[in-house]
């Protein structure tokens, strides 16, 4: 079992390398199937994405085309959703939505330019399907990234359970006794005590490569030499915090789109999110480098190792000395665009009030304090989200179809980071604006997939597209 899983892995980092500058754009023919894994010397059955030569994720280049035949080799529909990606809306991959669902056995084709470059995934938004792994990475390579030569690092990061997923939303949809709201307004019933609730689900591990630490994937680098780290929370419902060790790094992209470089050896990457840091390999390093990701509010972790040739491989545990504390914005705040949006007066502010009951475990998005609404736009608009955050929970928010720029964080106006999906924290004010230029219909919702599935989850619909 154990080997089978080294070979997937390593297929991992084949599929990953540059493909030659000039290369014919060619169809990828991705297939979405059962496979095993081994979590912890336990074989666990869960879904995956592979190419027609087993190899894990996909990378193109900037300026591909996006072409790819999806094949559904499960017994049951799915969908994939091309995240960080702005297709055309019918090709977003959200079952119901922009197409019907693929049924089992069947087949969808995708082309439209792969952009926009950087570090993207690829996730199934049918159902809970995402928490049984059927995700995988999707990397844009940067045309400045191919040119420095510098070799590159993929890691997805994924929660793990023994329960299927269908069993704990139920678990936490089940009653629970009666606790004083907190927060402001109606938006923040269930809540106790005013404190934060970090975990929705106690996870039994946490993957890296589909691999926990007491078998972590082993990178092979060169002594000295730099190595970019592209970093994916592919996690269901778990925020982490990304620790570099004895590394110093330069964080250089969120969720594909460059920032001003930071030096960084800690960094949230809350759910879906994903981070780029370049780190330099130590010339006399004995021993190989852990890269870990600590789960908020708890010691348990995942990881990886880079190798510097001929160093000796450490064992590292799974539990932390301590439980990473609860993710804040004060690196959101700290984050400036390498590419802003272009200056112009927003047209268009909507507010949107995240809402909450954690005794009924249910969830929501009030559009101008409508239940249910969408967000509704014109195309050519510069439009403004006002999230306002009535909850004592955090909750990663994602649009499709467009990137967005943080503006301002409670009060304070920023020239932040370019996303697709940024973290609002409990009772959290976060502005971002974008611009209405890919019509369609396309979703906003929570990324933690029992908040959504709970009913966090709205629309942008643009008026008169078609």
């Amino acid at each position: 079992m154990l080997s089978h899983r080294r070979t997937f892995v390593a297929g991992a980092v084949a599929s990953l390398l540059p493909l030659p500058l000039g290369a014919q754009a060619a169809r990828h023919v991705l297939r979405l199937q059962t496979r095993q894994i081994d979590v912890n010397g336990k074989a666990a059955t869960r879904y995956g994405i592979a190419q027609s030569s087993g190899a894990y994720g996909l990378t193109l280049d900037e300026g591909d085309e996006f072409n790819v035949r999806l094949e559904n080799g499960l017994s049951v529909p799915s969908g994939i959703h091309w995240h960080g990606l702005t297709p055309p809306w019918r090709q977003d991959g959200v079952p119901w939505i922009s197409a019907p669902p693929i049924p089992a056995r069947g087949s969808a084709d995708y082309r439209f330019p792969a952009k926009p470059a950087g570090t993207r995934w690829m996730h199934s938004h049918f159902g809970l399907q995402e928490q049984d792994l059927l995700a995988a990475p999707l990397i844009i390579r940067e045309t400045a990234a191919i040119a420095s030569g510098v070799q590159e690092v993929v890691v997805m990061f994924e929660d793990f359970s023994w329960t299927p997923p269908q069993e704990i939303l139920a678990g936490l949809r089940r009653p629970k006794p009666m606790v004083m709201p907190m927060g402001r307004g109606a938006g923040g019933g269930g809540m106790s005590m005013g404190k934060p609730d970090l975990n929705d689900v106690t996870f039994d591990a946490f993957l890296a490569n589909d691999r926990t630490l007491a078998d972590p994937a082993v990178f092979d680098v060169e002594r000295g030499a730099q190595v970019r780290l592209r970093l994916i929370n592919g996690s269901a419902s778990s925020n982490f915090v990304v620790d570099l060790g004895a590394l110093d790094g330069t964080l250089v992209t969120v969720d594909g789109n460059p920032v001003t470089p930071r030096p960084v050896r800690r960094f949230p990457l809350a759910i879906a999110q994903r981070a780029d840091f370049i780190v330099r390999i130590p010339p006399d390093a004995a021993a190989a480098l852990p890269i870990l990701a600590v789960c908020e509010g708890r010691a348990l972790r995942t990881g990886f190792l880079l190798r510097p040739r001929g160093a000796a491989v450490v064992k590292v545990s799974e539990t932390a000395e301590a439980a990473a504390p609860a993710l804040t914005l004060a690196d959101e705040k700290a984050l400036r665009a390498a590419v802003p949006l272009s200056s112009r007066r927003v047209d268009r502010s909507v507010p949107v009030d995240l809402i909450g009951d954690m005794a009924a475990y249910t969830w929501g998005l009030q559009v101008h304090g409508m239940g249910g609404a969408p967000v509704t736009v014109d195309r050519g608009e510069r439009v403004e989200l006002v999230m306002r955050n009535t909850t004592m929970m955090s909750h990663p928010m994602h649009l499709h179809g467009h990137n967005f720029q943080v503006t301002e964080i409670d009060g304070e106006k920023i020239a932040g980071a370019v996303r697709d999906c940024v973290l609002v924290t409990p009772m959290a004010t976060v502005k971002v604006v974008f611009d209405a230029d890919n019509p369609g219909l396309w979703p906003f919702h929570c990324h933690n997939l029992y908040h959504m599935a709970a009913g966090m989850f709205t629309t942008v619909v643009y008026r008169g597209f078609s």
